[in-house]
């Protein structure tokens, strides 16, 4: 079927011209009279007020109102970190007021949302212009005939994110595994440009249309061939001719490749489809060590004018599932991946776009190449961070263990279909999850998803997939889905396998996975790897342990790849609880078995690489005189371990049945005895060391240390940018005492940024976390934490401006 449509496709090519478009997030070349801006500030806000006539509410405070100044993204409430009662739910407005500059009248003018929770209800001057189902997918108001040109507009957005059985996840929040929290909490987009103009994918709404479609066929390191679909739309009174230009241009600005399409006319009020055909010689190929990108600049030009131009980030490769395994290029690679939900402390899910990058960062830096955004389809500027730094990723629909009526499966396919056309660019997907998450799906709602992502996507290298494994190209069941000892280890079927979860659930409900026996002297709790980070050593060395069981185990059978459950900590609507089986917790400092993973990738020795270098990590520390065994991270292939100056030993890996498969697995040392000082570990690679660390029994907290977390990018002003800021209790030789449990308070002594939620906060396994918020103006910004008696401790930031 797939290569039947892909004829289809490449016999239309042979009799069209060429056009391409991307989404309103790139800036556009300032020879143009297309505008894109961002829309984020200057909002109004309100929720909790008893009235259900939004009109009402566009004029001055009416009813005693009192609306609260914001910028976006924003959440509805700020939620704690504390599971103390659910997320709150209900109605909320949010009003903005503009002026769209009388000389752009008869121009097409929009305003685009990333994303808004979850009905979305859009007034402009007391009219209702547009109604969008669903919290996690961009939606496009047109609003050329209702803006009034040189005068004040007010635009209103009613969002209601209660329980909604026909929305999908559909699931009640008290019996769901997640949360959908409230707001406008990704970016927002005002929007201004000619008449005839390049479409929105989601809003064009047309299958494998709308928007820019790339596709990358006959890929090999001499040659690529890039085919451009796109579509354009004439809202002028009469027909239009315009041209399209295309330019591929390297990471250094240079064209590679160009053609300028013939002058084509569009009938008035008709789009207008256009194809071309892109060869690119000796192409650098994007993977997860060399995530090399090119830019697609696409430009419309009518009457030798270039009237709109757009930017698109591209990878050239080539990918295939198969059930021997996936290949990249054409070369086998195993997928090493995490799950990732996309909440924040606080603000739920109302992220910048520069802390969606550094969660990504972090991803990379834990060694992962593959990333599943679980259960739902996630931020661009998430995707984009994926495809700069090279992680690979399945993208979701939203769903979890629920399957509604015909209207919630309606909206579901509805949602793959946006997903799609959304997403469809980014050289980062590999996977599309067109499946409810462990939901029992009728037979014709499989075949309806899966078919909808063939349709959007008429090609060859186009994987759907699903926990069920009918129908789905590629079969992505949690391991617990199967039972121990063998789990996945047996499927014979001639279909892709990937295991999309583990190492929880299987030691949390089933306490110890297949190793029953050597857990048996644990407590329950104790055998879990839901595991806080103040839980204690032994416990995160538990937790690290059964994701190295686990990881280990998943590599005896046939799968492609495997995700770990999960990245970070985050809560949920049906238990009181922190769901803490991340290997990093809510404010993404690390767990022992984030250095499990971030060792199995690497060594790379290169200077320049940010990622996979050598590395090294005392598991223990080494404050506990009955904890004389010492586990060490690393991706050497040799560690000596020091104690107080003195060689305990020098070893190669553990050889353990934990240990088989594993590119790089631990190092275990057991000691005659436990002495208190400085364990000192040094990794050797091929005799050369490569890497060294030292943990020193903690003593009396005297001082506190703060630092920033940046992971690759700056705190950017007039954003909403969010960085955590933490403050380590440390003893008198700067070591960080994990018993500290002070409370810390932060404060903000000069520049212009301010802290989000409370200023004091208690200290887990000896570090205070905050949440600090840029505002408007570049500069420096300097924090300072205080705790009782301790030395108080100071960090300047500098803020910049952002620079799209």
């Amino acid at each position: 079927m797939k290569s039947i449509m892909l004829k289809h496709f490449l016999y239309l090519l042979l009799f069209a011209g060429a056009v391409a478009c991307q989404s309103p997030g790139t800036s556009s070349p300032e020879s143009t009279s297309a505008r894109v801006e961002h829309f984020n500030q200057n909002w109004e806000f309100v929720r909790d007020i008893d009235t259900t006539n939004a009109a009402g509410l566009l004029s001055g405070n009416s009813g005693g109102i009192r609306w609260e100044k914001i910028s976006l993204p924003h959440t509805a409430r700020l939620e704690p970190i504390e599971k103390k009662e659910q997320q709150w739910q209900g109605t909320a407005f949010y009003r903005k007021t503009f002026t769209v500059p009388a000389s752009e009248k008869g121009r097409h003018v929009a305003v685009q949302f990333e994303a808004a929770m979850q009905v979305a209800d859009v007034y402009l001057n007391g009219k209702h212009v547009f109604r969008h189902l669903g919290g996690y997918l961009p939606f496009y108001v047109n609003i050329s005939e209702d803006v009034k040109f040189g005068e004040e507009n007010t635009l209103l957005v009613k969002l209601n994110n209660e329980d909604n059985p026909a929305v999908p996840p559909g699931k009640p929040i008290k019996d769901l595994d997640f949360n959908y929290y409230s707001g406008i909490y990704r970016n927002v987009y005002l929007i201004s440009k000619d008449r005839l103009y390049l479409t929105d994918a989601v809003w064009a709404n047309r299958v494998a249309g709308g928007g820019v479609l790339l596709h990358y066929q006959n890929v090999s390191p001499a040659t690529a061939t890039l085919v451009v679909k796109a579509e354009i739309k004439n809202d002028h009174n009469q027909q239009k001719e315009a041209q399209i230009r295309l330019t591929l241009q390297d990471r250094e600005g240079r064209s590679v490749a160009t053609v300028t399409s013939p002058r084509t006319a569009v009938e008035a009020g008709d789009f207008g489809t256009f194809s071309q055909i892109l060869t690119v010689s000796s192409p650098q190929l994007w993977s997860p060590d060399e995530p090399y990108l090119y830019t697609l600049r696409v430009e419309v030009v009518q009457e030798g004018k270039v009237t709109e131009a757009q930017d698109i980030k591209t990878g050239i490769r080539s990918i295939r599932f198969a059930a021997d395994g996936f290949y990249l290029n054409g070369q086998k690679l195993f997928l090493r991946g995490t799950n990732r939900h996309q909440e924040y402390p606080l603000v739920g899910n109302a992220l910048s776009d520069q802390a969606q990058y550094r969660d990504a960062y972090k991803i990379k830096e834990a060694g992962f190449n593959f990333v599943r955004s679980s259960h739902y389809p996630q931020s661009p500027a998430f995707l984009a961070a994926c495809n700069e730094l090279g992680i690979f990723v399945m993208d979701a629909i939203p769903g979890w263990q629920f399957v509604g009526g015909q209207e919630f499966q309606k909206n579901s396919i509805q949602d793959i279909r946006d997903m799609v056309r959304r997403d469809r660019n980014h050289p980062s997907i590999i996977l599309w999850e067109a499946s409810l998450n462990e939901s029992n799906m009728p037979k014709e709602y499989r075949q309806k998803s899966h078919g909808a992502v063939q349709e959007e996507l008429p090609f060859a290298e186009v994987y759907t997939c699903g926990w069920v494994d009918d129908v789905y190209d590629v079969f992505i069941p949690a391991r617990q889905h199967a039972k121990a000892p063998d789990y996945w280890k047996k499927y014979q079927k001639p279909k892709p396998l990937f295991i999309a979860e583990y190492g929880d659930w299987e030691y949390y409900a089933q306490n110890a996975g297949f190793n029953q026996t050597a857990y048996a002297n644990l407590k329950e709790e104790e055998r879990t790897s839901r595991q806080l980070r103040g839980s204690g050593q032994k416990r995160l060395l538990q937790q690290a342990l059964n994701y190295q069981e686990a990881h280990n185990d998943n590599l005896y059978g046939p799968a492609v790849g495997d995700a770990n459950w999960l990245m970070y900590d985050y809560k949920r609507g049906y238990a009181p609880d922190i769901e803490s089986s991340g290997i990093m917790d809510m404010v993404r400092l690390p767990k022992f078995a984030f250095y499990f993973y971030q060792s199995q990738a690497g060594p790379n020795l290169q200077k320049k690489a940010l990622f996979g270098q050598p590395m090294i990590f005392i598991a223990n520390y080494w404050n506990d005189p009955a904890q004389k065994q010492v586990k060490v991270y690393s991706n050497a292939d040799e560690v000596e371990l020091q104690l107080n100056g003195k060689t305990i030993a020098r070893q190669k890996p553990d050889t353990d049945k934990y240990s088989t498969n594993l590119n790089h697995p631990p190092f275990t040392f057991n000691l005659p005895a436990y002495a208190p000082g400085t364990l000192t570990a040094v990794g050797y690679l091929k005799g050369t060391k490569v890497a060294e660390t030292s943990q020193q029994t903690p003593e009396a907290p005297v001082k506190l240390n703060l630092h920033v977390d940046y992971s690759g990018k700056p705190l950017t002003t007039n954003r909403n940018d969010l960085v955590f800021v933490y403050a380590s209790v440390l003893d008198k030789n700067g070591t960080v005492v994990p018993t500290a449990t002070n409370e810390v308070t932060f404060k903000v002594t000069s520049g212009d940024a301010g802290i989000v939620g409370p200023a004091t906060v208690k200290a887990e396994a000896g570090i205070a976390a905050i949440l600090l918020k840029a505002g408007a103006n570049p500069g420096t910004v300097k924090v300072e934490a205080t705790a009782g008696t301790l030395a108080n401790g100071t960090v300047s930031i500098q803020t910049v401006a952002n620079q799209k």
